[in-house]
C-alpha cells in the first residue's frame, strides 16, 4: 500500500487493470530496474538542469516508479495521475496521488511547472483526438515556459527488429524478458500498434502545441521535450 502519499479522487478510478498484463510487465523488468532506467532517461533528458523546487506531474504514472526515480534525482514537489487506483496504491513515496483521467487534469491553469509521461500516451485508445485532449489540458496546467517531457515507443528498425524476436517461438521460450514482452504488446496491441502507425500526426501535434527544445529518436522510442509558449 501507499506509504505518506495522499490519493484523491478526481474521477471514479479503473474498476480492473488487466491483470496479465501486470503480470508480464513484472517479468519484464523489476521496479530497482525500471527505476535506474528513468534515472538514467530523464537525466538525458534535460533534469540536471531543472530546479530541484520545479512542481512536477506525471501522467500515466501507473505504480510511481517515475516519481521515485524524481525524488531519487532531488525532486520534491511531485505529483502523479493515473486512472488506476490500485496501481496508485502501489506507490511508496511522498508525491501526492490523484485517481484522475489525463485529458482532464485536476490542476488550476498554470499551475505546475514540468509534465512527464514514460509510456502512457500509446495506451489512448484514440489517435489524433485523445492525444490532442491530453496536450491541451498539458499546455493548460503548465505555466509558461513550462516543459512537457515525453518518452514513447516509436517504431524504428530497432523496435522491428525486437517485435520479431518477441514473435519468434524459440526466443520467447529461451528469454524471459522477450516472452513478458510478446505478451504484452499482445495484450494492448490495438492502441500500440495505432500509436506506432501515425509518428506524421503525433509529431505535428507536439509541434503544434510547443517549441521543441529536445527531440531524439533511437533504439524505438521518441524522447521530447517541449516548451510551452
Amino acid at each position: 500500500m501507499a506509504s505518506a502519499a495522499l490519493i484523491i479522487r478526481a474521477c471514479e478510478p479503473v474498476v480492473c487493470c488487466d491483470t496479465v498484463w501486470e503480470q508480464a510487465y513484472l517479468r519484464f523488468e523489476s521496479p530497482e530496474a525500471e527505476r535506474k532506467k528513468f534515472r538514467r532517461r530523464l537525466q538525458r533528458l534535460g533534469a540536471h538542469s531543472w530546479l530541484r523546487e520545479a512542481r512536477i506531474v506525471e501522467i500515466f504514472c501507473g505504480r510511481g516508479n517515475g516519481l521515485a526515480a524524481l525524488a531519487e534525482l532531488g525532486f520534491h514537489a511531485l505529483e502523479g495521475v493515473d486512472l488506476s487506483l490500485r496501481l496508485l496504491s502501489q506507490y511508496e513515496g511522498d508525491a501526492k496521488l490523484y485517481v484522475a483521467d489525463c485529458r482532464q487534469l485536476p490542476f488550476p491553469d498554470a499551475s505546475r511547472d514540468l509534465v512527464i509521461v514514460q509510456g502512457g500516451l500509446h495506451h489512448l485508445p484514440c489517435i489524433p483526438g485523445d492525444l490532442a485532449a491530453v496536450l491541451a489540458e498539458v499546455r493548460r496546467v503548465l505555466v509558461p515556459g513550462g516543459r512537457f517531457v515525453i518518452v514513447e515507443p516509436w517504431l524504428t528498425p530497432f523496435l522491428r527488429a525486437v517485435h520479431a524476436l518477441s514473435r519468434h517461438p524459440l526466443v520467447r521460450r529461451l528469454s524471459r524478458k522477450f516472452a513478458a514482452l510478446d505478451t504484452m504488446i499482445e495484450r494492448e496491441q490495438e492502441t500500440y500498434f495505432n500509436w506506432l502507425s501515425m509518428p506524421d500526426v503525433i509529431l505535428q501535434a507536439l509541434s503544434g502545441n510547443f517549441a521543441t527544445e529536445r527531440r531524439r529518436i533511437a533504439w524505438g522510442k521518441l524522447e521530447y521535450v517541449g516548451i510551452c509558449d
